[in-house]
């Protein structure tokens, strides 16, 4: 009987699916340095850059300075294609560290420098790596678009990601410019922080609800189902208090999403993870998971996790990620600018 249940916990254990995130680039880094300080259960972090003063200040599991012959420390400029050569130069390294991952979010900033360029190079990298392997993986990039004014940042983000779709399984994307809607009245430095924890909680969540006990437990095989070959993503969190709460936090996470979807109906597939406090029930997740199926066409995908918080009593976190969707800004056309009048 012994033997048997050691067995279990052997095959347990062999079959738990590893996570690992990597942040490039300054915004990356950041978003790595908030999970890190949160504190996540079951999964790796890394912090990648060129710049190796905002490296040694990063939080992670582990930091690697990339491009260390290109860029010699001293970041790469804005340019995407150094950042492209400096992660080409530290493959290897970084090589070392995945290699195991059964799940590899690789997280940026696009725009810049090394989080561009470093992002499309390391998920090309990676497609070419594991194409033929055996072993199962899923890569999914997260990225953050520039303000739509930052024409020049914005044309680079675009190339990006027209790449990233390419190598990745999914890219789950989070525009600056809809942060009016969330965090318009914020400081500046406030407004910008809310889409470093928006990811930061989709990392988090994702990786907890796998690796972890939870209410409803994801499994790596419901994760792939929706993510795999799955094009751009779009996330939404909502947050809700006392009686429905639930219902309040899923409408929310529904009308503030961080990416212009063309037609949600269209969708493959959506994700949702509800956390509550020990208060929440089950009824309460069901009614929660049923809203969000009637936004969805009747053969798209959905799973669910649900977990508890001691710390949300009377309230209720909703994070949805819905899969397989096109975004207007991707199609957007340069408009022609007419002459520029004073107004007196």
């Amino acid at each position: 009987m012994r033997a048997d249940q050691e067995k279990l916990e052997q095959l347990a254990a062999a079959s738990k699916p590893s996570v690992m995130a990597i942040g490039i680039g300054g915004a990356g880094c950041n978003i790595i340095s908030w999970v890190k300080q949160e504190g996540v259960a079951g999964g790796r972090l890394i912090s990648v850059n060129t710049d190796a003063n905002h490296l040694s200040i990063s939080e992670a599991d582990r930091r690697i300075l990339i491009g260390e012959k290109t860029c010699k420390g001293l970041g790469c400029g804005g340019y995407p294609k150094v950042g492209e050569q400096a992660m080409n130069e530290s493959i290897k390294e970084v090589f070392t560290e995945v290699e195991n991952s059964n799940i590899l979010f690789i997280v940026a900033g696009l725009g810049g420098g090394t989080g561009t360029g470093g992002i499309v190079e390391l998920a090309r990298q990676l497609h070419k790596k594991f194409e033929n392997d055996p072993v199962p993986r899923l890569v999914v990039g997260v990225a953050t678009l520039p303000f739509q004014i930052e024409t020049a940042r914005m044309g680079a983000a675009k190339a990006a990601i027209t790449q990233l779709k390419q190598y990745c399984d999914t890219v789950v994307i989070i525009d600056n410019d809809r942060l009016n809607h969330l965090a318009g009245n914020l400081p500046f430095q406030e407004a910008l922080g809310v889409a470093n924890t928006t990811i930061g909680k989709f990392v988090k969540g994702v990786t907890e609800t796998i690796t972890s006990a939870s209410l409803i437990n994801l499994d790596y095989a419901d994760l792939r189902a929706i993510m795999h070959d799955a094009g751009l993503a779009s996330i939404g969190i909502g947050q809700g208090k006392d009686e429905g709460k639930v219902e309040h936090a899923v409408e929310r996470a529904l009308n503030e999403r961080l990416l212009d979807v063309e037609d949600i109906t269209k969708a493959r597939g959506v994700l949702i993870h509800i956390s509550g406090g020990e208060d929440m029930t089950l009824e309460e997740v069901h009614r929660g998971g049923e809203l969000i199926k009637r936004y969805m066409p009747p053969k798209s995908k959905v799973i669910w996790g649900a977990k508890v918080d001691p710390n949300l009593k009377g309230r209720a976190n909703v994070m949805v990620v819905i899969t397989g969707v096109d975004s207007a800004f991707l199609k957007t056309q340069k408009k022609k600018l007419g002459r520029f009048k004073l107004p007196w």
